[in-house]
């Protein structure tokens, strides 16, 4: 199993990376909150889980060994697969998804694509006693590293980019960071800085929606 891979971004696109290690180009398959994470030429971590089939190996990557666990956990639940997993972390951070199996919180689980109210039903009856909810959880901090905020200067043009790298046009992604502006301001009133990865999962509920 490849636990980890470690080394420079070699490039990056809407659904994932290429990680050179060793001399070896590794492509990576990541959530829109960890791309965002991403800039070419830089150097990064990422925990990673090896999905074996028949005709393909694929390699998913995550912010941290946490995520990669749960989302391991996530397929151990019946008809749950490696990309509808990636498809809930892609919508929730794990202390979320925590908190929404533990609480039976099936209106949240069903924002995810590919889940109807059956398929929520079942991840909460087959999961809440493994997955469970920690009040210390920080998952939704940034790796070892890397600042979990950024200043507030650039954050706009940050979200956008990540936006218009994930496929959506300059327009959008302008329209999505002009409604997520108060969500901003409040979080530098609280913490003096942005969480670009928290704003972009929102930023990508808000295009899914228009």
């Amino acid at each position: 199993m490849i636990a980890s891979v470690n080394g420079r971004v070699a490039a990056v696109s809407p659904d994932g990376a290429v990680v050179e290690v060793g001399g070896i180009g590794l492509s990576v398959q990541c959530t829109p909150a960890t791309i965002a994470r991403l800039q070419v030429g830089e150097h990064a971590r990422l925990a990673t889980s090896l999905i074996v089939r028949e005709d393909s190996l694929t390699l998913y990557g995550f912010a941290d060994d946490d995520e990669r666990q749960l989302f391991e956990l996530l397929q151990t639940a019946n008809g749950v697969g490696p990309r509808l997993a990636q498809a809930v972390l892609a919508i929730h951070p794990p202390r979320e998804v925590r908190r929404a199996v533990s609480m039976g919180d099936l209106k949240a689980l069903m924002q995810v694509p590919g889940i109807g109210k059956k398929g929520a039903e079942r991840l909460v009856l087959e999961l809440r006693d493994r997955l469970g909810v920690t009040t210390t959880d920080t998952s939704l901090d940034a790796p070892a590293g890397l600042p979990p905020l950024t200043p507030v200067a650039p954050w706009r043009d940050q979200l956008a980019a990540a936006l218009v790298q994930l496929g959506w046009s300059l327009r959008e992604a302008d329209g999505a960071v002009a409604q997520l502006v108060p969500v901003a301001d409040e979080q530098i009133a609280v913490t003096g800085g942005v969480e670009v990865a928290v704003l972009l999962r929102q930023a990508l509920q808000l295009l899914g929606r228009s």
